[in-house]
């Protein structure tokens, strides 16, 4: 089989730029090792920047998120129980949806089946290989069988524990990396969600999130050490914890449940330079992990798939290599300021035991400096949303 661009995984990302190319008449096939209802199944996070909103819409696939979506002007910040609102639509004129990662590979995957754009799930033992030549393959089995698609360029958006990143030779890969000393332990019900939007809760117990799905599914997280095993936690230790470190008007207003999902996600903030060798580009988790508290891992994703995608559309319709050859620099100038706001996010919310009493006393300055400074408030309103670019 040949194509002109191989994707590696069909997650949000993979499924984006497949959409993007096939748009514009550049013929893609993605490969992904999981099945579709694996890749469905996957809970992730929902909030979109208003960049991804409107790629979504310009490749067509943006009329269900509008008619499901939730659109959030703004956030809720707790210190200790003091809270203070960020009105994103007073402070900048823009806003956020709140959508899940799940619904965006739902409608971007319906669009490729209608299509008919070919799609091969459950491709096994992925190889990438000669993507330093002048043309590239991928060998994968499927079925019992070897099989090899020869392209001009391969995509890699198959996730940061995938093949792509780890085809490349370690002397051509520098990267950058901080692991958190805690996680999120993270559970979903079937209960309306306690506020209209997201509050971010900072307690001297741990970081608190309270977030939604829908207006009838919310999604909640507490801070919890490395060494903490879901087993041991049970429903009532998890609402109870949440309630202690919440402001005691939004614990009494919380509506608890059954968890229909329970899990601990580990932090980290990781990047990977350079994102381009030869034929082989790196984009998406491949390339860059943030903390979650900044809402940025499915965005940064999003935007480096449209300029991934804006510039293999140029090789192929104007002859240009001016987008491909600037590709890794270009997009690396957004990732590190997401990375740096999402640090920040992280830092500002969570409780790090190794700081002491002197740290928690920055955190509070910090709490207190943006909530009494205008400027600071529409900082932090336009990393939310999204840098412009």
């Amino acid at each position: 089989m040949r194509t002109q661009v191989a994707i590696i995984g069909a997650g949000p990302a993979g499924l984006m730029l497949g959409r993007i190319l096939e748009r514009a008449g550049v013929d893609a096939v993605i490969l992904e090792r999981r099945s579709a209802e694996y890749v469905l199944g996957r809970i992730r996070a929902g909030v979109l920047e208003q960049g991804s909103i409107e790629l979504l819409d310009a490749v067509g696939v943006g009329e269900r998120m509008h008619r499901e979506g939730l659109v959030h002007d703004g956030v809720e910040l707790s210190f200790d129980g003091d809270t203070h609102r960020l009105d994103f639509t007073s402070l900048i004129n823009r806003h956020v949806m709140v959508y899940g990662q799940t619904e965006v590979t739902h409608d971007l995957m319906n669009a490729r089946a209608a299509s008919g754009a070919t799609t091969i799930y459950e491709a096994s033992d992925v190889r990438l290989l000669d993507f330093d030549g002048d043309g590239a393959r991928v060998e994968y089995r499927k079925d019992g069988q070897t099989h090899v698609l020869e392209c001009d360029f391969i995509a890699g958006c198959d996730g940061y524990h995938g093949v792509s990143r780890v085809s490349v030779p370690a002397s051509a890969l520098q990267t950058f990396e901080r692991v958190y000393p805690f996680g999120w332990l993270g559970v979903l019900i079937d209960q309306p969600p306690v506020a209209d939007e997201l509050i971010y809760a900072h307690h001297e117990r741990g970081f608190a999130l309270c977030s939604m799905r829908s207006p009838a599914r919310s999604r909640y997280y507490v801070q919890v050490a490395q060494s903490e095993r879901v087993e041991d936690w049970s429903d009532d230790r998890f609402w109870d914890e949440l309630r202690s470190r919440l402001n005691p008007a939004t614990a009494e207003a919380l509506k608890t449940g059954a968890s229909i999902e329970k899990s601990i996600a580990p932090l980290r903030s990781f990047v990977a330079e350079p994102l381009r060798f030869g034929r082989l580009f790196l984009a998406g988790d491949a390339a860059h992990i943030v903390p979650p508290t900044g809402a940025k891992g499915l965005n940064l994703a999003m935007s480096d798939v449209k300029a991934l995608g804006t510039a293999l559309v140029e090789y192929y319709g104007e002859k240009s290599a001016a987008g491909i050859d600037n590709y890794s620099q270009t997009v690396l100038r957004r990732i590190w300021k997401a990375e740096r706001f999402s640090w920040w996010m992280t830092s500002l919310l969570h409780v790090f035991p190794e700081t002491g009493a002197f740290g928690r006393r920055i955190q509070r300055a910090e709490f207190d400096y943006l909530t009494g400074s205008h400027v600071a408030q529409q900082s932090l309103a336009e990393n939310y949303t999204g840098l412009l670019d």
